[in-house]
């Protein structure tokens, strides 16, 4: 009883403390696991990522356009291919990018690691890639919010 007594003031002790520090969360903090970039342009990808904001900032993802995270250099990638996938910039500098950027943050949610373990097998990463490809490429169709220009249609 005695040692339980103690038990329970320390550890009310260490949570009063660890209540009087001053808040460390910034909006220049980097996040601890990584930036989930997405093109801001899109209202799919913007309206997607968005409703995920929560379960990812809880697991420590920042979130941020591709636009403004290759004005700012936190992204390094050419102009060209900036819009081309969403990615993921590890804490170590590594970019995860499309369906692997999926993966990358299903491992690191515990609930989502089923999905992680099964697309990471090889037959099934290939269907979560080609998935991810043809969604990627038809984005403008499934979502009317989504910029993105219509193919050019040759009249003959």
């Amino acid at each position: 009883m005695r040692i339980r007594g103690r038990w329970l003031a320390r550890h009310r002790l260490q949570g009063q403390s660890n209540s009087m520090k001053p808040d460390q969360k910034s909006e220049s903090a980097l996040p601890f696991k990584g930036w989930v970039l997405y093109d801001g342009n899109c209202g799919f990808c913007f309206r997607w990522v968005h409703f995920w904001k929560k379960v990812l900032e809880r697991r420590g993802f920042g979130l941020k356009d591709l636009q403004s995270a290759s004005t700012d250099g936190t992204l390094r990638v050419s102009q060209e291919n900036l819009l081309d996938d969403i990615r993921v910039v590890t804490p170590s500098g590594q970019l995860e990018s499309g369906a692997n950027a999926y993966l990358y943050v299903a491992r690191r949610i515990w609930w989502a690691w089923p999905f992680y373990a099964i697309f990471r097998l090889p037959g099934c990463n290939w269907i979560l890639w080609q998935g991810y490809r043809w969604f990627n490429r038809n984005r403008y169709r499934i979502s009317r919010h989504c910029p993105l220009p219509y193919p050019a249609i040759h009249d003959k």
